[in-house]
């Protein structure tokens, strides 16, 4: 039988074990012992910087993981140590990729998970360079993939990928707009990286969509994180008479665009916003101003689906989240514990978590059910893509909480229970 080492967790700023003290002292001693009896799973998130929103839930799940893997992991009838290196990503594209590369190279991971979306892909670049396979999540695919040169029939050879694509989320938005009156004139403003890049596609993006379904794109580009004056933008939607309003921002600067839009005049029918309308922060940010705000939803209390690990349904992990944190649920929750289920999973699947070929084997024909929904590598017509479900929410004040982000359109995925009907701002304000 190996010898077990219980419950090992590194982090940036300190280690964090879920032992006691004496068990954490025989661990420094026997590390080195027993360094091919245990697993070492690499974790990158944003924990800081301008994506710090994403990983909110993170010490929450890593500490849940930890207590489900206390005792080791079983594997083809061996047991195994659990070893969880977590970095912070900082919200940095180029951080992301140096640590992902020392994670693989220096700390010889056998797994590496990636929870962020600035980091999906310099870190999976690492990855797929050093032969290592790696589960990424947070990013619209073709955000992932067109960036590495990636081609959707051929996909990549390590790296696997799990979320939405822009053609789903842009189809639940369309379903929102077109299921109210307005005059189909809608003004858009996108942040300059890699997923408003992607939004912003006249290929693939919001601007072909609008040409789709005949309405009018008013374009102002693309601008720079930390804009401080949108004047620019609202003055060319109010010239032309723009009744919905979308995009993706970061908080900050939908903060700013919002207030500014109050200031000038602007008052649209609907604001439609991916990134910024996501988090309860985000929102309440903006005071009153917040009701009847729409983005999509990817993951709530609501969706019908179960854990693989523990068995809870959403509404269990939220509220386990809430009960623990004393914070409202947010949408990372769901997939930062997803992240968990198919990378375990893939260990076990692979008969020999040091082998990475068969590990990156597992993923390659992965078919499984998650906290998220199902995910489906194995017969999927986007290589190395697992697409997920998304449906349109609307902020609503009142409730248990200031803001309850409700479920106002669902039908791109009719299993997912609607909340509320769906209300213009003009019916709201």
């Amino acid at each position: 039988m190996k010898k077990i080492i219980k419950g090992l967790f590194h982090s940036d700023k300190a280690m964090i074990r879920f032992v006691t003290l004496s068990a954490a002292v025989t661990l420094s001693c026997a590390i080195s012992t027993a360094y091919a009896d245990t697993i070492k799973i690499g974790y990158l998130s944003p924990l800081t910087g301008s994506h710090a929103e994403f990983s909110e839930t993170d010490p929450f799940v890593i500490e849940k993981i930890g207590h489900l893997l206390k005792n080791g992991l079983v594997i083809n009838g061996e047991k195994y140590d659990v070893e969880v290196i977590q970095k912070d990503s900082q919200s940095s594209t180029d951080r992301a990729g140096s640590l992902a590369a020392q994670m693989i190279l220096r700390d010889e991971v056998d797994l590496l998970l990636i929870q962020d979306s600035l980091s999906s892909i310099t870190a999976a670049d690492q990855a797929e360079i050093n032969e290592t396979p790696a589960i990424s999540t947070m990013m619209p695919w073709q955000a992932w993939m067109f960036p590495r040169d990636g081609n959707p029939k051929e996909g990549f050879e390590w790296t696997y990928h799990f979320f939405w694509g822009l053609e789903d989320v842009i189809q639940t938005y369309t379903n929102m707009w077109t299921a109210v009156d307005t005059n189909k004139s809608v003004g858009t403003f996108f942040i300059n990286d890699p997923g408003g890049n992607a939004f912003a596609s006249k290929e693939f993006g919001i601007p072909a969509a609008l040409k789709n379904i005949g309405y009018k794109y008013v374009d102002t580009g693309l601008f720079q994180e930390g804009t401080s004056d949108f004047s620019t933008q609202i003055a060319k939607f109010k010239a032309e008479n723009t009744e919905i309003v979308t995009g993706i921002a970061h908080v900050s600067d939908f903060t700013t665009f919002w207030t500014q839009a109050s200031q000038q005049q602007l008052k649209p029918k609907m604001v439609t916003i991916a990134a910024a309308l996501l988090f309860p922060s985000g929102v309440e940010a903006l005071g009153d101003r917040g009701d009847g705000l729409t983005t999509e939803v990817w993951w709530s209390p609501v969706h019908p689906y179960k854990s693989s690990l523990t068995g809870q349904t959403a509404k269990e992990l939220a509220d386990s989240y809430e009960d623990q944190t004393g914070r409202q649920w947010t949408q990372p929750l769901g997939y930062a514990h997803a992240i968990w289920e198919i990378g375990i999973e893939a260990l076990k699947r692979s008969g020999d978590p040091h082998n990475k070929e068969a590990v990156r084997d597992a993923l390659a024909g992965m078919q499984m059910d998650t906290i998220v929904g199902p995910i489906n590598w194995a017969d999927t017509p986007i290589k190395n893509v697992a697409k997920t479900t998304v449906v349109g929410g609307q902020w609503r004040l009142g409730g248990k909480h200031k803001y309850e982000l409700l479920i106002v359109n669902n039908k791109s995925a009719t299993e997912i229970p609607m909340q509320a009907e769906m209300k213009l701002l003009t019916e709201i304000n």
